[in-house]
Parts: structure tokens; C-alpha cells; sequence
């Protein structure tokens, strides 16, 4: 489990491309050892360490994360975003963050207010039903409270404020319009949502759903 605020920024040191995975190789530094096994969101990804030295360390992006994200995008001297797994003893600073990705959405706009940058990322209708105003988002990785929702025909564009550190310190300053990021809706939200579509079937299509849901 993770909080969305970011640790630190790494630099993608090398990538092993298969047709639908990759290996990473990424230098970072942190405050403490790393561990075999241990899980780091790389962007918001939830990936395990395969190896790793003095400041790098190795993961692997299956075919089904790399279909549900941005990583396959990435390419050598890439900047990345990196959180370690919370510890059980640690402040929960953001929102429950899981590391479990749902999406991409394509950067649109930032623009300065005082001490704000309003950022604008526009994602499909799947993602942006689950967007509410004050509510969670994590854009690749980060933990932030979305401002503003609109529909745009059958997408959704959606606003957040982002204060200066945060601005300053992750891979949010380098975006471009039509850059991919990647999308954790609240996962408070996706459980209700769930539960309540159960709840509207009919109870022999619900049952099959909820036998479905732990397979």
C-alpha cells in the first residue's frame, strides 16, 4: 500500500523490451536499503524488486501492466516518479494508494495561480465516472484532490490544484500536452460502485459476479 506522496524521482537507466513487457533498470536514491521482493510504484506502479545495487534497482512490467499503463512509453533518462510501500509505523500523509492502475489520461494544460498550478488531464468515460469534485485521484502516482470535473462529450476532463512542492518535485513539471499519465481512482470508490451494481442485479447474476470477483 502506498499514500501517493512521492519519495523521490529516479532515472531510468536501461530498458529490456519484450512485445508486451519490460524489465527496468532504475537509478534512484533513498533514505534507506532497499530488499529483495519489496514493492516500489514507479509512477504510480506497484512493482517488485528484482535486484538492485547502490542506487539502482531492477523491476518487471507483466503484459497486463503494461497495457493498463504508461510505462511502456518510458525510454532511457526518462524521469519517474517513486514511492516506497508504506510502513505499518508511517504517517498516511495522502489517500490510500494501491498501486493498482486503471487507466491512462492524456495531460492537457497547466496554468499558474498564485501559489497553485491548476493541472487538466482528460481520461474516457470508465475512468471519469469514478471522479468526483474533492475527491482522491493519483496521476502518476501522486496523491491530489481533483478541483473540477467536466464532461466532454463521452470524456471526462478533470482539474487539480498542485501546490509548489509537489510541482517542483516530481515528473509533473516536465509534462507536455498529450502526454499519457497513469490513473488510480479512489479506492473507496471503485468498492461501492462495485457493491452497488451487485446489489441492482439479479441475485443469480450476482452471485456469479461476486464468485467472479475472487478469480
Amino acid at each position: 500500500m502506498f499514500t501517493g506522496i512521492i519519495e523521490t524521482t529516479g532515472k531510468i537507466k536501461s530498458i529490456s523490451r519484450g512485445t508486451k513487457s519490460l524489465t527496468l533498470s532504475v537509478q534512484a536514491e533513498f533514505d534507506s536499503g532497499l530488499v529483495l521482493g519489496e514493492s516500489i510504484a514507479v509512477n504510480g506502479t506497484c512493482l517488485t524488486v528484482t535486484d538492485f545495487g547502490e542506487n539502482w534497482f531492477c523491476a518487471d512490467v507483466t503484459p497486463e501492466t503494461f497495457s493498463r499503463t504508461s510505462l511502456g512509453q518510458l525510454h532511457t533518462d526518462s524521469i519517474v516518479n517513486l514511492e516506497r510501500a508504506m510502513k505499518a509505523d508511517g504517517r498516511f500523509g495522502g489517500h490510500i494508494v494501491s498501486g493498482h492502475i486503471d487507466g491512462t489520461a492524456r495531460f492537457l494544460s497547466f496554468s499558474k495561480e498564485e501559489n497553485a498550478v491548476n493541472v487538466s488531464v482528460v481520461m474516457e468515460s470508465s475512468l471519469g465516472e469514478y471522479m468526483i469534485e474533492k475527491g482522491s485521484v493519483a496521476i502518476d502516482g501522486i496523491s491530489l484532490t481533483i478541483a473540477r470535473v467536466k464532461k466532454d462529450g463521452s470524456d471526462y476532463i478533470i482539474s487539480v490544484a498542485v501546490i509548489p512542492h509537489t510541482w517542483e518535485h516530481t515528473t509533473l513539471a516536465k509534462k507536455k500536452s498529450g502526454d499519457i499519465v497513469n490513473i488510480e481512482c479512489d479506492v473507496i470508490g471503485k468498492y461501492v460502485r462495485h457493491f452497488v451494481s451487485l446489489k441492482d442485479a439479479p441475485k443469480d447474476m450476482g452471485a456469479y459476479m461476486d464468485f467472479e470477483s475472487y478469480h
